[in-house]
């Protein structure tokens, strides 16, 4: 981008403006970065939802493992369509035990009416861990409808059928 100054910042003298220095980075790649947040995201479910386990880098492949370390400017190689069918199997078992576990805390939360689970944690106000998991499947080539169906089926055995049937 083209930067107009006025004639009367030109003679200025100091250290260089922020934006000059934002224009002077490398360009990230975006593809790459959104690999971290995947690994974010599923850090953070592994957290929040204390499962046990559950091997992070065992969601990815020998690729998605060594882009993880890489400078967010290089061009990283990262996974392709082609995916090991084991790695497929872990990641589904992942996304079905996040699924559990925020049904199993919405119950909990159901039933424990004085505390809600937004004064517990007001940072994820609004939060809906099952359309996450559904998100995060179509980042690890997994099916929506798998994830779908299964949050479904856990609403319906814990009782919540009026959201199940929505």
């Amino acid at each position: 981008p083209v930067l107009d100054t006025e004639d009367a910042w030109v003679s200025v003298e100091g250290p260089v403006s922020i934006v000059e220095l934002a224009l002077e980075q490398k360009r990230i790649h975006y593809p790459l970065v959104e690999h971290q947040f995947v690994l974010c995201t599923i850090l953070y479910a592994i957290m929040r939802f204390s499962l046990k386990s559950v091997k992070p880098l065992s969601l990815f492949d020998s690729k998605g493992k060594n882009a993880f370390f890489k400078d967010l400017t290089s061009i990283q190689l990262l996974p392709s369509g082609d995916m090991d069918p084991n790695v497929l199997s872990i990641r589904q078992q992942f996304l079905i035990k996040v699924v559990d576990a925020a049904v199993q805390a919405l119950c909990s939360s159901q039933k424990a009416k004085e505390v809600s689970e937004e004064e517990l944690f007001p940072f994820e106000k609004g939060k809906n861990w099952p359309t996450l998991a559904a998100d995060l499947a179509q980042y690890l080539q997994i099916s929506e409808d798998v994830v779908k169906r299964h949050y479904v089926c856990e609403l319906y055995s814990h009782g919540l059928d009026h959201l199940g049937e929505e």
